[in-house]
């Protein structure tokens, strides 16, 4: 893994991502800065996502402080696509997300990983970019916390209710 970036490197990348020099980074302005390595658009709801994991402050924003977590997180995020895109396409197909899903822990069916593919392929090639890879990811983390806290015998079965259920769904958008 890479050696987290220096104060001073991200200070640099933070101003010239910083536009209107507010001190603040902007979900536009995010959206501006980043790659996806498919030569696209980052995709918004996936920026929207990350902004809220890193925004402490909750004013829609990314600080400096902010902006450096955030770096790292994208930064690991980065290594661990590298490693599951076995032919170095620049997207995950349906058997590297399956493979990386696997080593994170997930027991999923090959139906469900079809599914995941046309959920998150915004291109229609069957396959996801880095960025649609990260929104994956995080999104299936959220989803099993969730679940994980209505499976208090941990045998992968609930039973809620359906106003629990959408108090779940609803719950997961910040």
């Amino acid at each position: 893994m890479a050696q987290p970036a220096s104060r001073e490197y991200l200070w640099g990348i933070f101003q010239k991502v910083d536009t209107d020099r507010s001190q603040k980074i902007t979900a536009r302005e995010l959206g501006q800065a980043l790659q996806n390595g498919a030569f696209t658009a980052f995709n918004p709801e996936t920026i929207r996502l990350m902004i809220g994991m890193f925004d402490r402050d909750g004013d829609g924003t990314i600080n400096f402080d902010e902006f450096g977590s955030l770096w790292n997180y994208v930064s690991q995020w980065q290594t661990t696509f590298r490693q599951y895109d076995r032919d170095n396409s620049g997207s995950i197909d349906k058997n590297e997300l399956q493979t990386a899903l696997t080593s994170f822990g997930y027991r999923l069916s090959p139906n469900f990983y079809t599914v995941l593919i046309r959920k998150f392929d915004r291109t229609g090639r069957g396959s996801i970019t880095f960025d649609d890879f990260i929104q994956c990811c995080v999104v299936i983390q959220t989803l099993s916390s969730s679940f994980q806290r209505f499976d208090t015998s941990r045998n992968g079965w609930i039973q809620i209710s359906y106003e629990q259920f959408l108090t779940l769904v609803f719950s997961l958008r910040k």
